[in-house]
């Protein structure tokens, strides 16, 4: 019996298409053209709700302790998560061309908040004293946060303009670094050295990936350390965060007790941990753990397997951001989406650094997933900007304006991205004419004559100029060149010795009237 008989028929005829299975529908997801922009939005929605859940769960005790209610700061936390989700939205609208002219009042308004923080009055202090926050009301922002997004979004602007209109604003490493010195005294003033620390690999990022050269990179990194170093030993308790490190059974119930209580936490998780919500060092065992220390509690609630997935999720978004960087033809987008990366992991390897004992306490927060407000709005923003990046890749592009894609577009009234073309973009050289500058002179005295085609290249004679290439009266003839319409006729076939015709082949006409000086042209 055939499988036409039984209706079995499972290949199908020859005009038939293939079925689509969920492994080939896998792979042609990975293959398709906004892979990168679904990626990313996928790694912000896994780590922002893992973020809620672990806040939830770490914080529940101190809130019962402090307000009653074991939902304060988590209800705190989740609408500082629902205003970045709004501005992740509003970061994938804002046309790439008016967020880099928006960047230098962006970074002005960031140093005139740094400058806030110190005033009295305006300042908020946190419970260790130090002044980190501008109060509005009942909203509190920290500008140090907001200054990190300012720094990456104006540096990427200026250095890529820099490089492709050189002598328009000078050297732009010299600015950048002024600015990031400028930004790392008011931090300091607050005191903050982690976002100092920050802020430093955000610089550090940018010169790099703009060809920096190495000698200055080098002096740069141990300037930048030893600053550190200085800074660090010259505050009391960062020098004994530092002595609790390199001796941390010295004196383990003073200094070195978080960093100990951490580890312990993290040891009693074990492979599968002890179950969500069931963590003991929560119960005031670990100080901070809903934010420098969540990680701990990650460990210890959800095991090893719980903590993997951490750190695949990081590293999922290491490899989303540098492949944006790979594919993106903007220069701007390129160095944009590599510092934010950068500037992501490098914060993310420095605290699960210091929670497993790799790296002295700094307080950077773990992006997404500790409890801070300002650190997750600004977060959400700045991935927000990424996925942007990646909507404006070639192939991104092609597809979105094909209505491949039209259902999250319309349901976010999100608008098309426009192709990248430097003939059309306003901070390219290729847009405009180029000023005189420091790396382009202005032309001045007898200037060499400039370079004429061969003749043979298929340009007209010179003493020919009345049929100009792509006139109305114009055509070109076998020959590649351009002449009237009464000299555009099918050659004429002569006998190799017919009188007044010239020789054999290969031999110019004899000169003659004007139907000679046409067929010579010919």
């Amino acid at each position: 019996m055939t499988a036409a008989t039984t209706g079995d028929d499972r290949t199908g005829g020859p005009g038939d298409a293939p079925r689509r299975t969920p492994t080939s529908a896998l792979a042609a997801w990975w293959r398709g053209p906004l892979l990168s922009f679904h990626l990313v939005v996928a790694v912000t929605v896994l780590l922002s709700v893992s973020g809620l859940a672990m806040v939830l769960s770490a914080s529940s005790v101190e809130s019962i302790s402090v307000g009653g209610s074991a939902f304060s700061m988590f209800r705190s936390q989740l609408m500082y998560t629902v205003v970045g989700a709004v501005l992740f939205i509003g970061a994938l609208t804002v046309p790439i061309r008016t967020l880099r002219r928006l960047s230098p009042g962006l970074v002005l308004v960031s140093i005139a908040l740094l400058f806030l923080v110190l005033v009295p009055g305006i300042g908020r202090a946190g419970p260790d004293g130090a002044r980190r926050w501008v109060g509005f009301g009942p909203v509190s922002l920290q500008p140090s946060e907001l200054m990190k997004l300012a720094l990456v979004v104006w540096g990427a602007h200026i250095l890529v303009r820099g490089r492709t209109r050189p002598g328009v604003i000078g050297d732009p490493r010299w600015h950048l670094t002024a600015v990031a010195v400028l930004t790392g005294v008011l931090v300091m003033l607050q005191p903050n050295l982690s976002t100092t620390i920050a802020l430093g690999i955000i610089v550090v990022t940018l010169l790099w990936f703009t060809g920096l050269q190495g000698r200055w990179f080098i002096v740069l990194l141990l300037g930048g350390g030893a600053v550190a170093v200085l800074a660090a030993l010259t505050s009391d308790y960062r020098a004994k965060r530092i002595m609790s490190f390199l001796s941390p059974g010295e004196d383990p119930m003073a200094d070195g007790y978080q960093a100990r209580q951490a580890r312990y936490s993290l040891a009693d998780g074990g492979f599968f941990g002890r179950g969500p919500g069931e963590s003991r060092a929560k119960w005031d065992y670990l100080p901070n753990a809903h934010n420098d220390f969540i990680f701990a509690i990650i460990g210890e609630e959800l095991g090893l397997i719980g903590a993997l997935g951490v750190l695949a999720l990081f590293a999922l978004f290491a490899y989303v951001g540098m492949r944006i960087a790979r594919r993106s033809v903007d220069p701007y987008l390129r160095l944009f989406a590599v510092t934010v990366t950068v500037w992501t992991i490098a914060q993310s390897f420095i605290n699960i650094g210091y929670v497993i004992g790799l790296l002295p306490v700094t307080g950077l927060q773990l992006p997404l997933i500790s409890a801070g407000g300002s650190s997750t709005m600004i977060t959400l923003a700045a991935f927000g900007l990424l996925a942007n990046a990646a909507r404006h890749e070639p192939e991104a592009v092609s597809a979105l304006r094909a209505a491949r894609d039209g259902r999250p577009r319309r349901r976010f009234r999100l608008p098309l991205p426009a192709p990248y073309d430097p003939r059309r973009d306003p901070f390219s050289a290729r847009s405009g004419p180029r000023r005189p500058g420091p790396h382009r002179p202005a032309p001045t005295g007898r200037q060499a004559p400039p370079r004429r085609r061969p003749e043979s290249a298929g340009r007209a004679p010179r003493g020919d100029r009345r049929h100009r290439p792509g006139g109305p009266a114009g055509a070109r003839g076998h020959d590649g060149r351009y002449r009237g319409r009464s000299e555009v006729q099918p050659p004429r076939r002569t006998s190799r010795t017919e009188p007044g015709r010239g020789g054999g082949r290969g031999q110019p006409p004899r000169s003659g009237g004007s139907n000679e000086r046409k067929r010579r042209q010919w």
